[in-house]
C-alpha cells in the first residue's frame, strides 16, 4: 500500500520540526547557556549583550520541545486511527506570535556578534569553539540563528500543500484550512512588524539629519522621496543646490550645511501637501523645470 500524500507531508512535517527543535537546543542550551557562563564568571561580554543576541530564544526552545513536538509525535503514531493535525496547529498558531520579537532583533544581533567578536577576542574564541563541534555541522552562529526567522514560512508552505493533497472529505479538512489561515495571519504579522520598525528607524534617520525639529518629528509621517534639487533665480538666471524631501502631508526644501555637525540639512521652507500644485514648464535655457505652489509660496525648480 502507497501512503497516502497527506500523510508524507505530515511525516515531512514532523521530521522537519524534530531536526528544528535539535537548532533550538544548539542555540538555546549551548551557545546561549555557555555564552552567558563566560559573561557572568569571566566578564569577556556584558551579560546584556548575549540576552539581546538570543532575544526570546530559550521561550522559543521550551515550546517547540515541551508542545508543540510531542503532540505531533503523539498525532502521527495514532494516524491510523486518526488522521488529522489541523488541530493541533491550530493550537500552535498563536504561539507563533512570540516569533515577531525574534524576528525584528535578528538584524541587531548579527551586528552585536560581529562588533563583540571584534572587542572580546575571548568572546569571539568561544563561539568559534562552540562552531568547532560536531553538533554545529561546520556551520556558523548566525547561521543557525537564521533557523527560527525562516520556521514560519516553511510552516506556511507544507500546511499549504497539505490542504491541497487532502481527499475532499477529509475528516481534517475543515480544520486544516483554519490552520492554515491562521499561520498565514501570524506570517503577516511578523512581516508587518519588521516593515513598520524598518520604517520608523528610517524616518528616525531622517529626522536626525534634519537636527530634529520639533515640529517635524512624528512617528505616523511617512517618507515618499528625497533627492538634490536645482533652485533656480529668475533674478539672475543662475540656480543653486538644495535639497527636498517629500512625506505624505508635507514637502521639506532644505539647504545642505557647509558645516555637518549634527544636522545635513537645515529646513528653509515647509509646504503643506494639502492644496499643493506641480506644474511641469517648458524652458529651453533650464531643461526638467517645474513650479511647485502652496498656500506658502511658488518654487521654480530644476530636476537632474
Amino acid at each position: 500500500m502507497q501512503e497516502p500524500e497527506e500523510k508524507k507531508i505530515a511525516l515531512e512535517l514532523l521530521e522537519t520540526e524534530q531536526a528544528y527543535v535539535n537548532r533550538l537546543y544548539l542555540l538555546d542550551q549551548v551557545f546561549y547557556t555557555e555564552l552567558m557562563k563566560e559573561a557572568k564568571t569571566a566578564k569577556t561580554v556584558p551579560e546584556e549583550v548575549v540576552k539581546m543576541i538570543f532575544s526570546n530564544i530559550s521561550s522559543i526552545y521550551q515550546f517547540h520541545a515541551e508542545f508543540f513536538l510531542p503532540e505531533l509525535q503523539k498525532r502521527m503514531e495514532d494516524w491510523n486511527h486518526n488522521p488529522r493535525i489541523g488541530d493541533v496547529i491550530q493550537k500552535l498558531a498563536p504561539f507563533l506570535k512570540m516569533y515577531g520579537e525574534y524576528v525584528k532583533n535578528f538584524d541587531k544581533a548579527v551586528e552585536l556578534i560581529t562588533a563583540w567578536s571584534e572587542k572580546s577576542p575571548p568572546f569571539q574564541e568561544l563561539i568559534a569553539d562552540i562552531q568547532k563541534r560536531k553538533v554545529c555541522a561546520n556551520l556558523t552562529l548566525q547561521h543557525h540563528m537564521l533557523e527560527p526567522v525562516q520556521r514560519i514560512p516553511r510552516y506556511e508552505l507544507l500546511l499549504k500543500d497539505y490542504v491541497r493533497k487532502l481527499p475532499p472529505r477529509s475528516p481534517d479538512r475543515g480544520d486544516a484550512e483554519k490552520a492554515l489561515e491562521m499561520i498565514f495571519m501570524v506570517a503577516k504579522h511578523s512581516n508587518a512588524a519588521i516593515a513598520e520598525m524598518e520604517r520608523l528607524q528610517n524616518l528616525w534617520v531622517v529626522y536626525q539629519r534634519l537636527g530634529l525639529e520639533d515640529d517635524i518629528v512624528d512617528p505616523s509621517n511617512e517618507l515618499i522621496k528625497e533627492g538634490p534639487i536645482q533652485k533656480i533665480s529668475t533674478r539672475n538666471n543662475s540656480t543653486s543646490e538644495k535639497y527636498l524631501f517629500l512625506f505624505n502631508n508635507m514637502l521639506l526644501y532644505c539647504v545642505p550645511k557647509v558645516i555637518q555637525v549634527g544636522a545635513e540639512f537645515q529646513v528653509h521652507l515647509r509646504m503643506d501637501v494639502g492644496g499643493m500644485k506641480v506644474r511641469e514648464l517648458k524652458d529651453t535655457e533650464f531643461p526638467h523645470t517645474f513650479l511647485v505652489s502652496g498656500k506658502q509660496r511658488t518654487l521654480e525648480l530644476q530636476a537632474r
